[in-house]
C-alpha cells in the first residue's frame, strides 16, 4: 500500500532532517539552514524569538468535523503550536450538526493554510498535509502531538496507537466507548510516558472552578446530593424499516466504522449523529453527562474513585428497529461510600450540575456561563485557609495541554480523571440497559455479583481491527 506519510516524512527529512535532530546535531546546521528558504518549517530563529520553530509543539488533528474543526482552530491561535497535518475519513461535506456546516479534511487543510498564510509576506502557505488514514500520521517523526476528535468508538484504538508511536494526546470526552477500553488506554499512556489531556473542558471554566472551590471548602456544608442534567436527543433518526443509502463520494465508510460492527450505511448514522447509536457512543449520558458527571466527581473529590451503587430509574427509547437505539430519556441514580446521592437525568441542560448541602446549594447554570448559589451570600464564601485551590488551567483547556506537553506536568484533565468520570456514564448506561440496581467496587473497578453487567464492560472489535 502506498504510504503518503512516509513520502512526506522523507521529504521533510531530506531538506530539514527532524526538528529535534537539527538542534542536536550541529554538523547538519548549515544544510538545514540552506533548506530554510524552500520550506515553511524552518526560518531563522531570531525572527520568532520564544516561538521559533524549534520551540513549537507540532500537531496533527485527527477528526475535523463538528467538534474537531473548532478545536483545531483554537490550537491554531497559539504561536507556539504548529498544525502540520489533518486527518478525516470525510474529504469534505455539509450535514454535520447543522446542514450548513462544511467540514472534513480538505476544508480543515484549507483553514490551516489560510491561517498560516496570513502570517507570511506572500500571503500563502502550503505546509499542511491531509490524510484519510490516521496510521499514516502516526508514522511521521516530525509530529509531536495528536488531537483525537472522532466518534467515541475510535478513541481507544487511536489513543493506544498514538501513545505507542510516542505522541502526546488530546482526546475528546468521553474518554472511551467502554470501561475496559479506557483501562487499556491508561496502560498505554503511562507505559509510554505520554501526556494525555481528556477534552473535559469544563475543568478550565472559571465558573466551574469557583463552584468546586465552594463545595470543597465547605461553603454549602456537608454535601448530601448532586444533580446532573443531560439534554434530550437533538436529532431524530429514521424509524423502523429504514433503508440503506449509497455511500457519498469522498467518504470512507469502512474506515469510519473501524472497530465497530459492520452495518449498512445511512447518512444519519455518521457525522454528528453517531452519538445516538450505541455501537458508537452512549447517547446524551456520555455526551452531556461526560461534563456534568465530571463536575460531580471533581466536587466530591472522587477523581480517583467513584460510586459504589448505581441503579436504573427510567429510560425511554425510539420504536424498536429505529436507527437510533440509545435512550432518548435517561434517569439513573448512584450512591458513594460516604452516602452522597447522585442523580443523573434527562432535563433542560441549562443547569448542568447542582450540589446540595446542609447549608445551601451551588450550581452551574446557562450551560457553564455562570454559577449561582442559594442563599446568595454563599457565593463569596471560602472557608478555611488550609483549603487548597482547585487546579487552575491557565486560560484555556487547549492552552493547558500545550503547556503540559512542554513541561511534562499533568494536565487539568489527565487520562485517569477522564476515565473515572466516563466510567460513571458507562455505569449508568449499563444499569439502564439491564434495568437493575448494581453494586460497583471503585477500587477493583469490577461489578459485584453480576456477570451480565461485567460482560457489558467491554465489546469485541471487528476482526479487521482486532490486535
Amino acid at each position: 500500500m502506498q504510504n503518503p506519510a512516509k513520502d512526506n516524512s522523507q521529504r521533510q527529512a531530506d531538506s530539514t532532517l527532524n526538528r529535534r535532530s537539527f538542534l542536536k546535531d550541529s554538523a547538519l546546521k548549515s544544510s538545514a539552514l540552506a533548506a530554510a528558504a524552500a520550506t515553511p518549517y524552518f526560518v531563522p530563529s531570531s525572527a520568532f524569538g520564544a516561538n521559533a520553530p524549534s520551540n513549537r509543539v507540532t500537531m496533527a488533528c485527527i477528526g475535523v468535523g463538528n467538534q474537531g474543526f473548532p478545536v483545531m482552530q483554537r490550537f491554531l491561535g497559539y504561536d507556539d503550536c504548529q498544525v502540520l497535518a489533518v486527518c478525516d475519513v470525510n474529504k469534505g461535506s455539509n450535514g454535520y450538526k447543522e446542514e450548513k456546516h462544511y467540514y472534513g479534511r480538505e476544508p480543515a487543510k484549507q483553514e490551516v493554510e489560510k491561517h498560516y498564510g496570513k502570517q507570511r509576506e506572500s500571503g500563502t502557505y502550503k505546509g499542511c498535509d491531509a490524510y484519510n488514514d490516521f496510521r499514516e500520521i502516526l508514522e511521521r517523526k516530525d509530529i509531536d502531538t495528536v488531537v483525537i476528535v472522532t466518534p467515541d468508538h475510535w478513541h481507544s484504538e487511536m489513543t493506544i496507537r498514538a501513545a505507542e508511536a510516542g505522541k502526546d494526546i488530546y482526546c475528546e470526552k468521553p474518554l472511551g466507548l467502554t470501561i475496559t477500553e479506557q483501562q487499556a488506554m491508561i496502560e498505554a499512556v503511562r507505559k509510554n510516558n505520554r501526556v494525555c489531556q481528556t477534552g473535559s473542558h469544563e475543568r478550565s471554566n472559571p465558573n466551574v472552578m469557583k463552584m468546586i472551590e465552594l463545595v470543597q471548602s465547605g461553603a454549602i456544608g456537608d454535601v448530601k446530593r448532586v444533580i446532573c442534567n443531560i439534554g434530550r436527543h437533538n436529532k431524530v433518526g429514521p424509524g423502523p424499516g429504514w433503508k440503506e443509502m449509497p455511500v457519498p463520494e469522498g467518504f470512507d465508510y469502512d474506515m469510519w466504522l473501524g472497530p465497530a460492527p459492520h452495518a449498512p450505511f445511512h447518512e444519519d448514522r455518521c457525522l454528528y449523529r453517531f452519538r445516538f447509536n450505541s455501537d458508537y457512543a452512549g447517547g446524551q449520558v456520555t455526551n452531556f453527562g461526560a461534563h456534568s458527571l465530571d463536575m460531580a466527581q471533581w466536587g466530591l473529590g472522587m477523581d480517583k474513585s467513584g460510586p459504589v451503587k448505581v441503579k436504573h430509574v427510567f429510560a425511554e427509547y425510539l420504536p424498536e428497529g429505529s436507527l437510533y437505539n440509545a435512550p432518548t430519556f435517561a434517569h439513573f441514580e448512584a450512591e458513594y461510600a460516604n452516602g452522597v446521592q447522585l442523580v443523573c437525568r434527562t432535563a433542560e441542560p441549562s443547569v448542568r450540575c447542582q450540589f446540595e448541602g446542609t447549608d445551601g446549594i451551588v450550581r452551574i447554570e446557562n450551560q457553564g456561563r455562570n454559577f449561582a448559589t442559594i442563599p446568595y451570600s454563599i457565593k463569596e464564601k471560602r472557608y478555611g485557609s488550609d483549603v487548597p485551590e482547585v487546579y487552575k488551567s491557565n486560560d484555556d483547556h487547549q492552552r493547558n495541554f500545550i503547556d503540559c506537553v512542554k513541561s511534562r506536568d499533568e494536565p487539568a484533565a489527565p487520562i485517569e480523571v477522564g476515565h473515572r468520570s466516563a466510567t460513571v456514564c458507562h455505569l449508568g448506561n449499563i444499569a439502564i440497559r439491564l434495568k437493575k440496581e448494581l453494586n460497583w467496587n471503585p477500587e477493583s473497578e469490577q461489578f459485584v455479583g453480576n456477570d451480565a453487567a461485567t460482560a457489558l464492560m467491554s465489546r469485541p472489535a471487528r476482526k479487521t481491527w482486532q490486535a
